[in-house]
């Protein structure tokens, strides 16, 4: 018996120069994460820097995963840190696209990027051989090359040392994306919860203008409906379109709102 590998459609819509877009669920509910998916969205984001189980609890995210087999989405998963054990880790979950926070230089991207890849830039790669959830336990045809054509590694551009060091990110090998965050940003130069900081906006058009010219996709964080159309006209391909309890708290407060007889 043999199992033919499964494809990354978030990887595909990247390579194709396609808009993707998704929702930050923060509930960490696979229930939620499946309505999402039979809803449409290209992907969900799993945040677990900020919240949600420990990056080592593999059943949490394979039950994460599940949710969305049989459709056309695909789970994102932040990691805490850009150890490169943690990405190898998820990889073996069965997460196609993982995503760093924090990233300080490019010499520490790449081995993060290293670690998630059996070849790497024409050399040996840093990831583990086994026969993990990845591979269905080893039945999985083409094993090797099905994962490296698949998996996805992206960064945050979110500090100032990254925003230094951004050329030479941009020219890491097998970079799948350079997701910008402006919140730590505002943090990390100075401004905390600025967003429209004149310095914050600067350094996200640098990023976005220097990926964009890199061929690197660029992803971010979409303020309303009609900033999201204005990044997916000027170069982003990776829309996070909103979160679960935001989607929550806006339709029971109209509710609450358009009660008339309390």
């Amino acid at each position: 018996m043999s199992h033919s590998p499964r494809g990354n459609a978030l990887r595909d819509s990247l390579e194709a120069g396609e808009v993707s877009l998704g929702v930050l669920d923060n509930t960490y509910s696979p229930t939620v994460v499946e309505l999402y998916a039979t809803m449409g969205l290209d992907f969900v984001w799993i945040d677990l820097e900020h919240g949600g189980p420990s990056p080592w609890d593999a059943d949490r995210l394979e039950a994460l995963l599940r949710a969305v087999e049989g459709t056309d989405a695909e789970l994102l998963v932040r990691v805490p840190d850009s150890d490169p054990t943690l990405v190898r880790k998820a990889l073996d979950a069965g997460v196609r696209n993982v995503f760093l926070p924090r990233v300080g230089s490019a010499e520490e991207l790449e081995a993060a990027v290293r670690a998630g890849r059996f070849e790497y830039d024409g050399e040996p790669g840093r990831r583990g051989m086994a026969s993990p959830r990845a591979g269905r336990w080893g039945l999985t045809d083409d094993y090797v090359s099905s994962e490296d054509e698949s998996v996805v590694v992206g960064v945050t551009v979110e500090t100032e040392d990254a925003l230094d060091d951004l050329a030479a990110i941009l020219e890491v090998p097998e970079l799948g994306f350079v997701f910008i965050g402006p919140l730590d940003l505002s943090v990390s130069l100075g401004h905390p919860g600025e967003f429209d900081h004149e310095a914050v906006a600067e350094a996200v058009e640098t990023i976005r203008s220097a990926a964009v010219d890199a061929g690197v996709p660029v992803g971010g964080l979409g303020f309303g409906m009609d900033d999201v159309n204005r990044k997916a006209e000027n170069g982003y391909q990776l829309l996070n379109i909103g979160t679960t309890t935001g989607a929550l708290q806006s339709s029971v407060s109209g509710w609450l709102d358009d009660y008339d007889h309390g």
